[in-house]
């Protein structure tokens, strides 16, 4: 089950999480001089980035590798997105 991100202290550069689009991410700065509460990550959905979030507003989740390769190729289990959201459903 993914665990929530409630301050910059529960994510550290190199973990895997969940943005505020569901994407799986993987972080790739957590707190900065800038933006002491700023994450970013890259998408292992599409590659986008730097995805840019905060720890303590966006309802941010660490997941393990098994979940963020679910959530790459079928979605989020426990969430259930708009169908223009569903990325894994999209012909390419």
């Amino acid at each position: 089950m993914p665990t929530r991100v409630k301050s910059i202290k529960d994510i550290k550069v190199g973990e895997l999480f969940e943005d505020c689009a569901f994407h799986p991410c993987l972080c790739i700065l957590a707190g900065s001089k800038d933006d002491e509460d700023g994450v970013e990550g890259i998408s292992l959905v599409d590659g986008s980035g730097p995805r840019c979030c905060s720890a303590n507003h966006c309802g941010l989740r660490i997941l393990t590798v098994e979940e963020a390769v679910h959530w790459k190729f079928h979605g989020p289990r426990d969430q259930e997105l708009d169908q223009k959201d569903r990325w894994w459903e999209k012909k390419t």
